[in-house]
């Protein structure tokens, strides 16, 4: 996070973010999530741009049901879903958190020029707002 205060996204957003293919199986997804400890993942084609999100909640079923019945894992594109909520690193933090009250995902993906270009988390909101509280 910068050492001003924030006040837009692109204040904290994490740019160099875990994003996935929607060719990787979900095994791979699932090892990803759990390395880089995110609840989701954008979705995203060779271009770079959204395509898609899947989350720990979406997967959870069929990494189990695979190592039960021993499938080969399904890919990313079976499972992830096409309508994303999305932010532009130019909102302001404090508007995204009031959005946050009704929507309830715990990754944003931040898109620019429909290009992936960070995520901004639930965590990283509140540790900003707290930021700006103390200013």
């Amino acid at each position: 996070m910068n050492t001003t205060t924030p006040h837009i996204v692109r204040d904290i957003m994490s740019r160099d973010c875990y994003r996935v293919s929607p060719d990787a199986s979900i095994t791979t997804l699932a090892q990803g999530l759990a390395v880089h400890r995110l609840p989701g993942a954008p979705v995203v084609d060779s271009a770079g741009r959204l395509v898609g999100f899947i989350s720990e909640q979406d997967v959870l079923g069929r990494v189990l049901d695979s190592i039960y019945h021993d499938d080969e894992a399904p890919l990313v594109r079976e499972l992830m879903r096409h309508e994303v909520l999305s932010v532009s690193p130019n909102k302001s933090i404090t508007d995204l958190a009031q959005e946050m009250l009704g929507a309830k995902p715990k990754v944003y993906p931040v898109i620019e020029q429909q290009r992936l270009v960070g995520i901004v988390t639930r965590r990283d909101i509140l540790i900003a707002l707290l930021t700006i509280r103390r200013h």
